[in-house]
């Protein structure tokens, strides 16, 4: 496995005692960009407080990040600004439960964007990518799309006439009607 494009590691025992700011280098930007499939990430930064209940570290703040991709319809390049607020929840190692594969299990919300982590460090970058992957648009569309679409003869189901068997009989009944 290759090490992580954005990595920065925290200790759980040594927060930082106010918010933490993550700047992704121009490097780390371009790599992550491969492994995401755009064009480029021409910024990206995430602040971070920290907090702990019990045996977990929760890491709450925002992402922010300018991203670069060609649009789904067209294929010209478009840029957009992404914004997400992140709410981490790191555990040590084999403090989830394990279930059986088959067994009904009830999530509530602190169980959702738990991430496991061993040793005396978790990988705070590691977490912001993944969170900047959810939030990438892999269809995004461009100002252009719809004129793209029109010139290529696509039209939205919206504008499109109904057609098959069942729209077929349906016609022959209301052209009986009248």
């Amino acid at each position: 496995m290759s090490a992580p494009e954005l990595s920065r590691p925290v200790k759980p025992r040594a927060l930082p005692a106010g918010p933490l700011t993550v700047d992704a280098s121009e490097t780390e930007r371009a790599a992550l960009a491969a492994r995401f499939g755009v064009t480029a990430i021409p910024a990206l930064t995430a602040t971070v407080d920290f907090g702990t209940k019990d045996d977990a570290v929760l890491a709450e703040g925002t992402l922010a990040a300018t991203i670069t991709q060609p649009c789904a319809v067209t294929r010209e390049e478009l840029s957009y600004d992404v914004s997400e607020p992140l709410m981490l929840r790191f555990v040590p190692a084999g403090s989830v439960p394990d279930y059986a594969p088959d067994e009904e299990i009830e999530l509530d919300a602190e169980d959702l964007d738990q991430i496991e982590y061993e040793g005396d460090a978790f990988d705070l970058g590691e977490a912001i990518a993944q969170t900047l992957a959810l939030a990438i648009e892999p269809y995004r569309e461009g100002p252009g799309a719809e004129e793209a679409r029109r010139k290529a003869g696509i039209v939205s189901d919206e504008e499109q006439a109904p057609s098959g068997p069942l729209a077929e009989a349906l016609s022959a009944l209301k052209k009986d009607q009248v």
